[in-house]
Parts: structure tokens; sequence; C-alpha cells
């Protein structure tokens, strides 16, 4: 028997990198996994990894997924995705809001006034807005009328201290203020609202940018957390049931590694984000 046995879940931008980890860990768990993105081959984007691999990678480590194409800028897209849910299974009990757009000057170093002014559209757009949206789906849907849930916002601790790009840093405060915010109007219903700040991630990018050479020296990955860890992060919370407890706050998968005894794959502990640490006690 898994921890989320009969739970319904749904990750947005799951097809690689913590949304794939989020939707492997999930599924392990026993939930049914809901997974959006908007690779549909290959050839859609440089790096590997697609919805419907993805979504295979889970079944055939004994979970059940479905992966959902899905541009988080199109409300009405969106909205297909809830209203697929609510046919197949009339309820959803755990949201993650994992879709970013990373553009191609996220860790260019170059300074703000120097990239596109479109980064800011990118970024807040999907990464910001799309977890707002989503949210509202879920709650307005789903979790209000159920009087339970958890809503899950992969942040960063960029929310807190400088890191990458101005926008980037913008954008996942914000994503934090709608963590606290939303949590405030949802407690009365039930529902658990929470971000996740995972450390440095070995994720599909790095590995090939490591295999090409073209890695910074000053990033060390040998003490990076796999895509799975934050994924492990979400998947305890879910299945907790004092999770109420946590509600509103930004938590480090690291510090709840510490609470819920969990390790990343290798059995090793990450350092997770140098910002904040202690947070989950």
């Amino acid at each position: 028997m898994g921890a989320l046995d009969g739970k319904v879940a749904l990750v947005t931008g799951g097809s690689r990198s913590i949304g794939r980890g989020c939707a492997l860990e999930l599924g392990a768990a026993g939930a049914t996994v809901y997974l959006t993105g908007r690779s549909a081959t290959e050839a859609d984007n440089p790096l590997p990894g697609t919805v419907a691999a993805t979504a295979a990678e889970v079944i055939d480590a004994g979970g059940d997924a479905v992966g959902l194409l899905c541009d988080h800028r199109d409300d009405d897209a969106v909205a297909a995705v809830f209203d697929r849910i609510a046919s197949d299974h009339g309820r959803l009990d755990i949201l993650v809001n994992n879709a970013f757009i990373v553009t191609p000057d996220l860790t260019s170093g170059k300074p703000f006034w120097e990239v596109p002014l479109s980064d800011w559209d990118d970024m807040i757009d999907v990464g910001t807005r799309s977890a707002y949206v989503a949210s509202a789906l879920a709650a307005k849907q789903f979790m209000v009328p159920a009087g339970s849930g958890v809503i899950v916002n992969i942040s960063s601790s960029g929310a807190a201290e400088y890191a990458w790009h101005v926008v980037y840093g913008v954008g996942k405060c914000a994503l934090d203020r709608i963590t606290k915010d939303t949590a405030r109007e949802l407690g009365p219903h039930g529902v658990t609202v929470a971000s996740l700040w995972p450390g440095f991630v070995k994720n599909e990018r790095i590995e090939l940018a490591e295999r090409a050479g073209m890695l910074p020296a000053s990033l060390d990955t040998s003490t990076a957390e796999s895509f799975r860890f934050t994924g492990r992060a979400a998947a305890h919370l879910a299945a907790d049931p004092d999770v109420a407890r946590w509600t509103g706050q930004a938590l480090t998968s690291r510090d709840l590694a510490d609470v819920y005894a969990f390790t990343d794959l290798d059995g090793s502990l990450p350092d997770g984000p140098l910002h904040n640490r202690g947070t989950a006690d």
C-alpha cells in the first residue's frame, strides 16, 4: 500500500527536471499523476524529456500517469486539463506548480538592462502567473468543495537572495507571496499551500552541459541534488496527515528530509540552499 493510494495529483511542467521528479515520486507513493508540458517529441526541445516519456516512466515503475500537452500561457488549455481530470476522476487532491520557462539569458550573467524585456513575460507568465491560475482552478473546481487538498509551489531561495537574474528572483518572491496569501484564504477550507526550495539540482540541463564540457567550474555537481529529491519532499508533504502545520511557509527540501527521514536516490543528504537553513523544525 502506498501512502498516496487513491489520490489524484497534477504536476505542471512535468516533462523533465524537478517536475519529472515530482511525478515519479508521487506515482511511486500510489497517486494517479497527471502531468503537463509543451514537449510532444524530443525535437520540440534541445533537452531530453516529453510528457509522454515521463508518464511512461511513472507507469513502468508501477504507478499510474497521464501526460497532457499544455502551454501554461493559454488559460483555456489549462482549464481543459482540469476538465479532463474532473471527467476522469472527479477529484484532485494534490497540485504541484512547477511549470517555468528557462530563458536563454537566465544564467548568462548579463545585467537586467542587457537582456530582452521579454524575459519578464516568459518567467512571470509561466512560473508565477501560471501557478496562480492553476491554484485558482484547483481550489474552485476540486479542493474547496472537497474541504481538503495540498498545493505545492516549486520556488527557490532566489525569493530571498540574488540568484541568476533579476526577474527570476522577482518571480520566486512573488510565488512565495502567492503561497502565503492563498494559504490564508484556503486554510479555512482544509487546503494546505506550501513552497518548496530545492538546492542545486543535477537535472538534464546540467548533465548536458557537463557532458559538453560547458559547465562553469564554479558549479560542483558532486554535491548536487538529484531531480527526484524535491519530488520526495513533495510526496511526503502530500502524505502527511498533519500537513496543515506547514501551510503558508517556504520550506527547503533538505530540511524536510530531516523531518520526514528520507534521503536522495544514492542515500545521501544534499546540502540544500544556503539561505534559510533550518526552516522546517
